[in-house]
């Protein structure tokens, strides 16, 4: 009997079976979180690149005339929102997961920056966190947009095209096996480009037929 005992205890035949059962799901787990991490890491990527993509393209948009200056149409805009959903890609779902914000800074009459127009796109329900149209249109206490003292500011006749970009990321594992470890975080990005050319700042214009307006207390998925 107690040879029998000695050879059990002597048994080490599941030892590797048994570290494998409790290591198994630490390394699943890890291997979880790490996709998850590198998923997050590109999303970030994705949403600062459709911030520049939109910017650049709001500061060339618009019907060229040599006798004239550039007129930016309502249509020219919603095209602008349609091309970065286009180009974030379905899986991204980019309008329906978060908003796309295009506002012109310009200065107001009096040497102040304002923001002149804006429009949105997108299911989110979130605002410029900047301001929104017609900011600053008097005075001067208004800084700009961007981080606080390092604030965008356009020259006295010129316009910059400032995107905001707020975005709900979406996770890979829908099941919530890495929630506890990556919370799903509120992603926001911010581009500006000066417009190029000369541009009309009296407003943005419509062509016949009119064109929808993105007006930025809508919350739609398509113009």
């Amino acid at each position: 009997m107690m040879n029998r005992i000695n050879q059990l205890l002597a048994d080490r035949g599941g030892v590797a079976m048994v570290e494998f059962a409790f290591m198994a799901p630490i390394t699943l787990l890890l291997g979880l979180v790490g996709i998850e991490m590198a998923n997050l890491a590109t999303t970030h990527m994705r949403i600062s690149q459709a911030a520049m993509h939109v910017a650049d393209n709001a500061s060339r948009i618009g019907d060229r005339d040599q006798l004239a200056a550039q007129r930016i149409f309502e249509s020219d805009i919603n095209d602008l929102f349609v091309g970065v959903d286009l180009q974030a890609g379905e899986r991204l779902g980019l309008l329906e997961n978060g908003r796309v914000i295009i506002s012109s800074l310009e200065r107001n009459a009096e040497g102040g920056q304002t923001i002149k127009w804006q429009r949105c796109m997108g299911l989110k329900e979130v605002s410029s966190a900047f301001g929104g149209q017609g900011t600053g249109a008097t005075g001067t206490d208004f800084p700009g947009m961007g981080r606080s003292g390092q604030e965008v500011r356009a020259a006295a006749g010129q316009a910059v095209m400032f995107v905001e970009i707020v975005y709900d990321y979406q996770p890979v594992m829908e099941n919530g096996l890495t929630e506890p470890y990556i919370t799903p975080p509120e992603i926001r990005s911010t581009a500006a480009f000066t417009v190029r050319g000369s541009r009309d700042l009296t407003g943005v214009f419509q062509r016949s037929p009119a064109a929808p307006v993105a007006a930025c207390n809508q919350y739609r998925a398509e113009p």
